[in-house]
């Protein structure tokens, strides 16, 4: 009965669920995680300018089955069909309130805490500065500011709800940026390890970008559709960039800075498109954007070392390799399930660069020659995984499963030899995700996923445990030294 109705065009069905209380229904099972506005939160805001790669009919049937390597739930075993089919057509409704977010609402938002002046012009504290460590402490909405050194932390500071995207950091390592799913977005220094500036730039957002000259953050929003230029001194406002083609209107799926080329990239998420945005002259980013055609839509993108390729991953399976000089796809790679290459990173193997990837949907993680674009090797895995890691000063690359029943191992790669030689399991039962290594990569680091988490820390050439710090559902954590050197190992 349930498969018959979900099926069905949803006005043949509509008698059943027009008696349902759709927004009660919401409200108890989905605004936990996207909002109790339908704006987001942990998950994306679930409105109609959001919605145009997606019909009702398939809206129930995720509600109804929940969609893999997310952490969207399947909810047909606690909702009637009828159910199912009054939230997959409340979501198409407007939401009754304005969705715009321009530059008065982020005035009244901004505040600057401490002037360049009131700044201490040497680190506080006697630790390397650049081998800090930010820690995403999910569970509770904190970073935590540890030494990379000694791995004791040097203050935990509250941060906005569900942070996302990865804090990014100045080019000189001192200041680190955090974005949270609501739009808000913290510069704080870690020299005085205190909040410099705060201001929300959209509603719902998806990440941020620091300009390779230091000027400029530029935020990519899911809610409204637009593009937030920055300063980067006190996160003043300067320009905000609306994200259409031809009328239509586009989420973000992500910004980065190509150093080399000077410019952001962003690609986005309901055209087919990807925006090169070039910075470095005397006014704001903003203008003279290069709209190059994709094939796909670009869900998940990485890029090569050198920045000239831009390998994206769309939901449906397909990856294309865009040449950014030239503006043309100039290959399609052969991956599996759905790639997760935000997280690949990238070494040489046999004198040839190669990227490797891990998998959301197949436990397989996949290696591509970049000279070729032919994958060369599918290494097995447990099951799907989320992050991979490694550091030019290590012979291994190491990967988590994240979902399934061995959601607690941790494989380490040879990369010389495209082997697993060991399955670390930090916490067995419990997800453990997520590997950043110190500066020197002589230590790895990993998180177990939970409320009473840990961070893990492991010596990365014997493998052992060396000590074990209880955080709150530890996620990402963030070497300054590897991300601002842009380390081949870690994801830029």
């Amino acid at each position: 009965m349930r498969r018959w109705l979900l099926v069905l065009p949803l006005s043949l069905c509509w008698t059943l669920a027009v008696a349902t209380d759709a927004p009660r229904l919401f409200q108890q099972h989905c605004a936990a995680c996207h909002g109790k506005d339908r704006l987001g939160g942990t998950g994306p805001a679930l409105v109609p300018e959001n919605l145009s790669r997606l019909d009702p009919a398939k809206a129930a049937r995720v509600i109804d089955k929940g969609r893999a390597a997310t952490q969207m739930p399947a909810f047909g075993d606690r909702l009637h069909a009828g159910e199912i089919l009054a939230l997959a057509h409340w979501i198409f409704t407007p939401p009754g309130r304005s969705l715009a977010w321009g530059t008065d609402a982020m005035g009244a938002s901004h505040k600057v805490f401490r002037t360049p002046a009131q700044l201490p012009s040497a680190p506080v504290f006697k630790a390397d500065p650049l081998n800090l460590f930010v820690v995403v402490e999910s569970g509770d909405h904190h970073v935590t500011v540890l030494d990379g050194d000694r791995f004791e932390p040097l203050a935990r500071l509250p941060t906005h709800r569900a942070v996302h995207g990865g804090p990014k950091f100045s080019p000189d390592g001192r200041f680190v940026y955090i974005a949270s799913r609501d739009g808000w977005i913290q510069k704080l220094d870690l020299w005085s390890l205190q909040y410099v500036a705060e201001i929300r730039a959209g509603i719902n957002t998806r990440n941020l970008a620091v300009s390779g000259d230091g000027r400029w953050v530029l935020v990519g929003n899911y809610l409204p559709h637009t593009l937030v230029v920055l300063d980067a001194l006190d996160l003043r406002p300067v320009r905000v960039i609306p994200v259409r083609t031809g009328g239509k209107g586009s989420r973000v799926s992500a910004v980065y800075t190509a150093y080399p080329r000077h410019a952001f990239i962003a690609a986005l998420k309901d055209i087919p498109e990807v925006w090169e945005i070039p910075y470095g002259g005397a006014q704001p980013p903003g203008g003279g954007i290069r709209r190059i055609h994709s094939d796909v839509f670009l869900d998940d993108f990485l890029f090569d070392p050198g920045y000239r390729h831009l390998l994206a991953a769309s939901q449906d399976g397909r990856t294309e390799v865009i040449d950014l000089d030239s503006g043309k796809g100039i290959a399609r790679l052969q991956l599996p399930g759905m790639p997760h290459l935000a997280s690949g990173i990238t070494w040489d193997y046999r004198g040839r660069p190669v990227i490797a990837t891990p998998n959301l949907k197949q436990g397989v993680v996949s290696v591509i020659d970049t000279t070729t674009w032919q994958v060369i090797k599918r290494i097995p895995t447990l099951g799907p995984g989320f992050f991979m890691r490694s550091h030019e000063d290590t012979p291994y690359a190491w990967t988590d499963v994240f979902f399934g029943p061995d959601r607690d191992a941790i494989h380490v790669i040879d990369k010389a030899t495209l082997k697993i030689v060991k399955t670390l399991r930090p916490a067995p039962g419990r997800t453990a995700a997520h590997v950043e290594f110190t500066r020197d990569g002589r230590y790895a680091l990993v998180s177990v996923w939970a409320m009473d988490g840990a961070l893990v820390v492991y010596d990365a050439r014997t493998l052992k445990e060396v000590k074990r710090l209880p955080m709150v559902k530890p996620s990402g954590k963030y070497n300054v030294y590897n991300k601002i050197t842009r380390s081949r190992g870690t994801s830029h």
